[in-house]
């Protein structure tokens, strides 16, 4: 019963039918997550990819499957012009944009004093520079169509956590939390909201890159909430944020990281006390 109407509590308010929507890094992860999501709501969705085609397909047919539109739209958000057109090709194929979820994002991890500084460019480049692109453009399209709309920014806690090994992508979470912030100011008077989601640590396949199955099942074990996050449920979060239930919610950041942000390290003997 109990997880019936918690199931049920999930849809109130939120229908996105006849609304598009664009998800940079849309191919796995939590961009996949947040297409599925969208789709599942009734919106049309743009698929953003700059590699794994294979997998961006499948998301595009899973939109599918669910009755909706998908387009599959290849570009690499560190380039300003890419971005451009990709947004002009979402407007071209599903007729508009009204719902922006800037996603994508790389991060290379070494010590600052032994970084190579390629990786480390390449991470401001995606992870900040890309945002602010994808930003700016989704909402110049938004402006133009004098609908209003709504735009999602995926941060992190590292936005405010200074983690080790990781500082270029400390650095860029937390600049486009500030930006992100700023449009919020800027884009009001256009009925543009944007807000951020910090997710904690997701079950992604961008977390292989850094840990072994082990080490993420024992690394959970430890978090707050005794288990990583899923996609699906940072889908659910930006989902929320892009309807009309979160419409007086601009320039806000809500947090969906199980715990990782609390002090839970001060805990760890709470229970022999």
């Amino acid at each position: 019963m109990t997880d019936n109407l918690a199931e049920e509590g999930r849809g109130v308010n939120i229908d996105l039918s006849g609304k598009t929507a664009l998800v940079t890094g849309a191919s796995r992860g939590i961009g996949r997550g947040c297409a599925l999501e969208l789709a599942r709501r009734g919106a049309d969705v743009a698929i953003n990819f700059r590699s794994h085609p294979e997998e961006a397909e499948e998301v595009a047919g899973e939109v599918q499957a669910l009755g909706r539109k998908a387009v599959l739209v290849q570009a690499d958000v560190a380039d300003a012009e890419e971005v451009e057109e990709m947004i002009a090709r979402t407007v071209s194929e599903l007729g508009g944009l009204d719902y922006f979820i800037s996603n994508a994002a790389y991060s290379d991890r070494q010590r600052m004093l032994a970084a190579d500084l390629d990786g480390f460019r390449r991470t401001v480049d995606v992870t900040m520079w890309g945002a602010f692109y994808g930003v700016r453009a989704a909402a110049a399209q938004m402006v133009r169509q004098e609908r209003g709309g709504s735009i999602v920014v995926v941060s992190s806690p590292h936005a405010v956590i200074a983690i080790p090994t990781s500082m270029a992508y400390n650095m860029s979470k937390a600049a486009i939390d500030h930006m992100a912030r700023t449009a919020a100011i800027e884009l009001a008077e256009y009925r543009i909201r944007v807000n951020i989601v910090h997710p904690g640590w997701i079950d992604t396949p961008g977390e292989r890159k850094f840990f072994t199955e082990e080490q993420l099942e024992q690394g959970a074990k430890g978090l707050p909430w005794g288990r990583l996050g899923q996609p699906e449920e940072i889908g659910r979060a930006v989902t929320f944020l892009c309807s009309d239930a979160a419409d007086y919610m601009t320039g806000g950041t809500l947090t969906m990281d199980g715990g990782v942000s609390l002090p839970w390290w001060s805990n760890r003997d709470a229970g022999a006390q």
